[in-house]
């Protein structure tokens, strides 16, 4: 033969491997390699010669006599990349031949290769030194930049990685990119120093001393919105590490030295001095006000101790409440968002709410009636003012605080002149005061007797549309007491349509500044109680979508008022029950009985669901549900909830909600919140789950996060049409993918739905059936069903009796997958009911071919379970006659899954000697 020709070499090759000299094989797929151009052939080659490196690797079992083959092994696993076990067996052949100086050579030389190979591929040392070097060298082009402080933040993420950048001088050096004051680098430098602290007690406390908190609050008082929510997050971060979110297990010595009170005292004084401080950007104020919501109050109330509460009060009370005050159209004042004043209210709830006893209330209010008192000068308007705006804060706030400084003498007639002053900014503050103090609920006597008619009077003599909205959404407050009541209109009929439309006009005009139109919104969260004014709102799909761009802008202060008018259009407020009992007694006694609007029955609320859909609702709710701040409560994510429930009702629109972000949205609503928020959400994703592909619903590990919030519905104190929508979700999620079927698992879904396939409801008897069905291939839950001393098996088989094909399909189905996984299973099947042929028997001869199908396939598994008694007696029985005139008939595409596996049965009866072959008749 031609030495060139790669073909014949890769021909003799082989014939040299088939007669197993494998190291001549090797010679020829060498040579072969060297002369082939062909890269399809090549590659055959290259397979080839590596199964001949394997074959080397697995044939020697080590005689210590072989050294030769042990060290041609050596020498195959190196070529094959394998080094460390190279390593070991030339290691083995220098022990058995010290002297051996190529044993000898070969050891140092892999050895060297190791060490080089795990310089280069562990050593984050120099891949963190080199990163340093692109970021901090200002002639490097912009993207390679980039890409360094990517992976510099990746590699925080990761233990490992955040002790090498630490070890590697890295705090320093992500100072010295703060330094460089441009906003990507300290944003890299400051999301790399959150991984660094996540869940790391002694980092954290060390980067805080070589940082400084100080530092800290001033690259969050910085006016650049990212940069102000990354240094959040870092302080987020050290917070959660240094008290316990940290799972390490430390000794004695350590947890003196790891004492963080004294840095989380030092963090907690900062913050209260940011938030106050003229030298703070608005974004920076937001930040730090969000995280003393967060962290100050208690999370569990169990939690006696409210210390943190009380010091807050003491030490940082008057600087929330000039926060509150503040008045942006005056000269002179803090710098804030849109946001900062109401974030600021929701704190001061918060801490009021964290109160365990009266003397503190007392204190608390004390603090805010001097702190107004100290302001109010009659000589000074723009002091009053601040006043003025102290209370509208705590109305937004902790409301009796607010509702009891209004009833104190003198305050209600000094908004009442604030409305009558020539400046604008006079009449807005005291106007904006009126409305918080305007409910019914109200401890100032005056707003009850006399605030419809001051609001009226102002609506009509002022020709400033500002003033104008804000007097008629006090109008609205004060008007919609009666709820969806239809009998209790406080205004004259219609008027409250004439005032709906208003707002309406105001939300679409783009010459309004966006403060006054969120009025409007405020108006119509009021108004649309009233089931015409929701019916005429949803016709009016400019008016929609000018709210939706709003709830979708920065000025998250909307969030609430929106919430309400969705849930106002969806009718998904908890309905008060009416007992028609009731009714007539009230009737009898001249009482006052609610009574329902004809628009607020079922078709107008779908068509108007319909409506919201089209002009966009779940892109204006994903936004919303993003809001990162503390505006966000769990009673506006509750109502967010409701409303995605009420939008998929119908499963025809599940698709259009999916496609708007809607699946993703719901994540987070499912996992925190109020209990019925978390509930509401959770039912609308499994709703959404049992019609949508996993993938396209819940893209990338989002996936897995659904898993639990459906597992939660499966509680027995769950309505039944949420345990049998959560089954149906988890049905489509376990047929997906292995991984899917094992977060499944985990999550301890298994004994629910075992319980739901006892239960004497149909349908939710059936999901469950259906859900196990897809399950079965999961080896947790073969284990199960091996188990002895339960009634699962028996009960899968006592199911495909019933008279029922959708859930003979399901148990017919789990039966035939899970006795072709374990062959145990199909003796067990036999021990479980003396019923069990009687079963098989009608399955097989079911005129459903689904159900058909799916009896011959465990007859077939069972045939081919190892367990001839059992073969023997399904043959003996009528079960013979059945698979001969099902597998004898002619070939029928309708049915011929049916005949083949009626026809492998017989097949494998024949393997098994239980029966001759057919003869055909001559």
């Amino acid at each position: 033969m031609t030495m060139g020709d790669p073909i014949q070499l890769k021909d003799e090759g082989n014939k040299h491997f088939q007669a197993g000299d494998i190291d001549k094989a090797i010679e020829c797929y060498t040579k072969a390699i060297k002369e082939c151009k062909d890269k399809n052939t090549l590659a055959v080659i290259h397979r080839n010669r590596s199964a001949c490196y394997l074959k080397k690797v697995s044939t020697i079992d080590i005689d210590a006599a072989d050294i030769k083959a042990l060290y041609r092994r050596c020498q195959a696993l190196e070529k094959l990349g394998k080094l460390d076990m190279a390593f070991k067996d030339v290691q083995r052949c220098a022990t058995l031949e010290p002297k051996n100086k190529t044993f000898l050579e070969t050891l140092r030389r892999l050895g060297a290769e190791i060490q080089a190979k795990l310089k280069t591929t562990f050593s984050t040392d120099s891949r963190v030194q080199n990163m340093f070097d692109i970021l901090l060298n200002e002639e490097m082009e912009k993207d390679k930049r980039e890409k360094a402080a990517n992976n510099l933040i990746v590699l925080s993420r990761e233990d490992a990685g955040a002790e090498r950048i630490f070890q590697n001088n890295g705090v320093p050096l992500l100072l010295n990119m703060i330094e460089t004051g441009k906003p990507e680098m300290i944003l890299a430098a400051i999301r790399t120093l959150s991984g660094m602290c996540t869940g790391h007690k002694a980092r954290a406390m060390a980067i805080i001393h070589m940082v400084g908190v100080d530092k800290m609050c001033s690259i969050m008082a910085i006016d650049n919105e990212e940069i102000a929510l990354a240094t959040c997050n870092l302080f987020q971060c050290i917070n959660d590490s240094l008290t316990g979110g940290d799972s390490r297990e430390y000794g004695k010595e350590e947890a003196l030295v790891l004492d963080a009170s004294k840095d989380l005292k030092t963090i907690l004084l900062s913050l209260l001095e940011m938030v106050a401080s003229k030298k703070v950007s608005g974004h920076g104020r937001d930040q730090a006000l969000n995280l003393l919501t967060k962290n100050v109050p208690r999370k569990d109330r169990k939690d006696k101790n409210n210390s943190r509460t009380l010091f807050t009060i003491d030490q940082g009370l008057k600087k929330i409440l000039k926060v509150c005050g503040q008045v942006p159209e005056l000269p002179d004042q803090l710098p804030l968002t849109e946001n900062t004043q109401l974030i600021a209210s929701v704190l001061l709830n918060k801490l009021y709410d964290d109160l365990t006893c009266d003397p503190e209330r007392n204190n608390f209010r004390d603090v805010c009636d001097e702190y107004i008192k100290s302001k109010i000068d009659p000589n000074n308007m723009d002091k009053t003012l601040h006043a003025v705006n102290v209370i509208s804060g705590l109305l937004q706030g902790p409301f009796d605080v607010g509702n009891a400084l209004v009833g104190h003498q003198g305050i209600m007639e000094m908004m009442v002149a604030l409305c009558g002053s020539e400046r604008e900014v006079d009449q807005m503050v005291a106007v904006e005061a009126l409305i918080h103090s305007s409910t019914k609920m109200s401890r100032a006597s005056f707003i009850i007797t006399n605030g419809v008619s001051l609001l009226k009077d102002i609506y009509k003599k002022t020709t400033n549309e500002r003033i104008k909205i804000r007097a008629l959404v006090g109008l609205c407050k004060l008007g919609s007491a009666g709820g969806d009541d239809y009998s209790l209109r406080q205004f004259a009929e219609g008027s409250t349509e004439k005032l709906a439309k208003q707002c309406r006009k105001w939300l679409c005009n783009p010459q309004i500044d966006t403060k006054t139109r969120k009025w409007a919104i405020e108006g119509l969260a009021y108004l649309s109680n009233d089931a015409d004014v929701k019916d005429d709102f949803v016709e009016d799909e400019l008016a929609l979508k000018a709210m939706f761009e709003l709830a979708k802008s920065r000025d998250k202060t909307i969030l609430y008022a929106v919430a309400c008018t969705l849930v106002n259009c969806t009718n998904c407020y908890d309905k008060k029950e009416i007992i028609p009992e009731l009714v007539q007694l009230a009737k009898f006694s001249k009482q006052h009985v609610p009574e329902q609007h004809p628009k607020d029955k079922k078709d107008f609320i779908e068509k108007r669901v319909k409506r919201l859909l089209k002009a966009g609702v779940t892109s204006a709710l994903a936004v919303m549900v993003k809001a990162d701040s503390s505006i966000l409560t769990d009673q506006t994510k509750e109502m967010l909830a409701r409303v995605f429930l009420a939008l998929s009702e119908d499963a025809r629109d599940r698709g259009t909600i999916v496609a708007q972000g809607g699946g993703k949205a719901l994540i987070p609503l499912a996992l925190e919140g109020t209990d019925t928020g978390k509930v509401k959400a959770s039912h609308a994703l499994a709703k959404i789950a049992a019609v949508s592909n996993p993938e396209i619903a819940f893209p990338g590990e989002r996936m897995y996060e659904v898993v639990r919030p459906l597992v939660s519905l499966l509680h027995t104190d769950r309505e039944g049409i949420q345990n049998f929508e959560a089954l149906k979700g988890l049905t489509n999620l376990a047929g997906y993918s292995e991984k899917l079927r094992k977060k499944i698992v985990k999550e301890k879904a298994l004994p629910d739905i075992e319980n739901y396939m006892f239960e004497e409801q149909d349908q939710i008897r059936q999901a469950a059936t259906e859900c196990m069905c897809n399950l079965v291939t999961c080896k947790e839950v073969q284990d199960r069903y091996l188990e002895d001393g339960n009634d699962k098996m028996k009960l899968l088989v006592l199911l495909c009796g019933e008279d029922d094909d959708k859930l003979q399909i399901a148990a017919g189905g789990a039966l035939a997958m899970i006795t072709a996984a374990q062959k145990k299973l199909c003796t067990k099947l036999t021990r479980v009911t003396p019923q069990w042929l009687e079963i098989l028997q009608r399955l097989c001869l079911h005129t459903n071919p689904n159900i058909q199908h799916r009896g011959i396939v465990i007859v077939y598994n069972m045939l081919n379970s190892d367990d001839n008694e059992l073969a023997k007696k399904l043959i003996e029985s009528e079960m013979l006659e059945i698979l001969s005139v099902i597998g004898k008939a002619a070939d029928n595409p309708k049915r011929q899954e049916v005949i083949d596996a009626a026809r492998a049965c017989l097949v494998k009866a024949m393997d098994l000697d239980l029966i001759k072959p057919f003869t055909s008749p001559s």
